[in-house]
Parts: structure tokens; sequence; C-alpha cells
């Protein structure tokens, strides 16, 4: 008797182990998915642009209407001759730099992605735009405002980002490009590899342009960097 029960008692104890390992087995966790591989691209991250330049199209001018293009030269030589101690850029008034001009300030930037939206959380004047990927539409009774409204669809590995709604306060660059509040800008984001972002931003603005333009610009991930508060009231000397 007592050896059948010591049998008895190997048998389970050699069963437990293979039991613990078939359950084991069945809640396996799923390996981890790359952004490469995920349903819709994975944009989450800090990302700071790759070159900083002051013009958008440095290599090209702008189709600017006659009216817009004599706006244009107008700031250009105010920002040239005007009193240092005199504000002439709008951010220098720390009035938001607007979209796409936010984006290409040389400050970094993060993308945190949700079921129903993508959140850019900017570091520059602590500024935060969302672009909303559940199928709505814009509404038709926007207020202009400085970051404009935007809407999301994934076409294949890239993010289309449609925005418009945009008051007519704000530059597109720091040499004082212009546009009006009839300005549609509409975004190809794509990441080009892991740490590589590339934007595309075409341009659509009959009050202001002839035709529309585009001009793309590249981001580099930072993953041991956070956002920081920047409040302009504070680091701004320019009154």
């Amino acid at each position: 008797m007592r050896n059948h029960f010591l049998v008895l008692a190997v048998a389970v104890m050699a069963a437990v182990p293979l039991v613990l390992f078939a359950q084991s087995g069945t809640h396996r966790p799923s390996p981890i998915r790359s952004w490469a591989t995920l349903p819709n691209p994975d944009f989450s991250g800090v990302w700071f642009i790759e070159e900083y330049h002051r013009n958008l199209l440095p290599n090209e001018d702008p189709p600017l209407l006659p009216p817009a293009l004599e706006l244009f030269k107008k700031v250009q030589h105010e920002s040239a001759h005007h009193d240092p101690n005199v504000a002439i850029d709008p951010t220098e008034r720390c009035i938001p730099p607007g979209i796409p001009r936010t984006e290409l300030q040389p400050f970094p930037w993060e993308i945190v992605q949700a079921r129903d939206r993508i959140v850019q959380i900017f570091e520059y004047q602590s500024l935060v735009r969302q672009i909303f990927t559940d199928g709505r539409g814009h509404p038709s009774d926007l207020d202009p405002t400085y970051m404009g409204h935007s809407t999301g669809k994934f076409e294949g590995n890239t993010l289309v980002i449609d925005t418009v709604g945009f008051n007519d306060k704000t530059w597109l660059d720091p040499m004082g490009l212009p546009h009006s509040d009839a300005m549609h800008v509409v975004e190809r984001m794509r990441r080009v590899d892991h740490d590589t972002l590339e934007n595309t931003y075409t341009i659509d603005d009959p009050k202001t342009y002839a035709k529309p333009w585009t001009a793309t610009k590249t981001f580099k991930l930072h993953s041991d960097w956070s956002i920081k508060e920047y409040v302009c009231t504070e680091n701004n000397t320019v009154k």
C-alpha cells in the first residue's frame, strides 16, 4: 500500500509541471510587433527637425499673387531694418506659429496615438494639436484658429492630414511667408525608417498663391528625450 501511494505521488508530481507548462503556453503573450508591422503605422515618439531653415522653400520662390508678394516684400524689408527691440515676427509677440510652422521650429514635439485621434504635443509654447482619425469631417461652423481643425486617415504607410479653419495672423516661416484664412493644408506623413519621419506639406491658398505648392521636411526620432515646459511670456525678450 505504501509503495502504491509513493508511485501515485511521483506520478502526480511529474504531471504538475506538464500541466503548468501547457497552461502557461496557452497564455503566453504575443510577441511585440515593430512599428513597421502594425495595421496603422506607429509614429509615436519625440521628433526634432533634421535641418532647420528660416525659409520653408529654400530652392524656389512661392507662387505669390501680386498683393501677397507686395506684403511679403514689405515684411522682409521691415525685418531687415527694424529696431531689434520691436517685434515684427508674430512669434516674437508669443503668437502661436500655426501649421506647418509649429512643426518646423527648432524645438521637439511628440506624437501620441490614441484610438480615435493622433495628438501632437509641442514643446514650443506648450501647444497641443489633435488630428481626428475616426472618420469625422470638418465642422461647417469653424471658428478661425492658429492651428486649424485637423482630420487624418491612413493610406498604406502614410498618414494624410487635412487641416482647414485657420486665421491669418501667422507666418508660414520666419521670412514672413504669408497666408490667408482660406488656407488649406494637406500633409502626407510617413515613417521612412525607424528613426526618420518625413512630412510633405501642400499649401493651397487661393487668396495668397496662384497655385498650390509643396515642401517636404524630415524629422529624427529622439527616444531619450521628453517634452519640457516652455512659456513664451517668460522666455521672450522682445516686446
